[in-house]
């Protein structure tokens, strides 16, 4: 697997570098052709907390997790831990879904979740909105108003369908269609 470190408002050493890339060799056992993956690490300082993201892009799917704790290496466990999880959680969905060969994952080498654990989710609420056109400012307003995470919108400047949403920092992300 091929990992790319960076660090954000740190740099990163190679104690650190190292004990990622031991961490991540953890996940090369689900990984059918892992010298062809790109692990893609971002390591962030924010006050006495250390935030590391890690985004795996795969052929048809993206393994993504990030994890904030005040130790970089619980932060690394935590998130490595997660990724691994969200592998064996999602195994029965990602098997049939591999009738067209489009995913890199070595099924045999993924253990199905605990009877207690494994949770199918399915769709238990269908909601139809109005999708009004609007700013960028009107969306964050209605949002809070309505006291949701996310807002759909139709983006008045583009034209275009787009979802605003509340991240962790409290700041907004928007995803927009094209």
């Amino acid at each position: 697997m091929e990992i790319i470190i960076h660090g954000d408002k740190i740099k990163v050493t190679k104690a650190m570098s190292d004990y990622i890339e031991e961490k991540l060799e953890k996940l090369d056992k689900y990984l059918e052709n892992s010298d062809n993956v790109r692990a893609n690490v971002i390591v962030k300082v924010k006050n006495h907390e250390q935030t590391v993201e890690i985004t795996i892009p795969l052929k048809t799917i993206i393994l993504r997790s990030e994890e904030t704790r005040e130790d970089f290496y619980a932060s690394v466990d935590k998130t490595i831990d997660k990724l691994e999880r969200q592998i064996r959680k999602n195994k029965t969905r990602l098997m049939s879904r591999q009738s067209k060969p489009s995913y890199d994952f070595n099924f045999a080498t993924i253990d199905f979740e605990d009877d207690n654990e494994k949770e199918e989710h399915k769709i238990v609420k269908r909601k139809s909105v109005e999708v009004k056109p609007m700013s960028e400012e009107e969306a964050i307003l209605q949002m809070e108003l309505l006291g949701h995470e996310f807002f759909m919108f139709k983006d008045a400047d583009t034209d275009n369908f787009a979802v605003i949403y509340k991240r962790k920092d409290e700041n907004y992300g928007i995803i927009e269609s094209e």
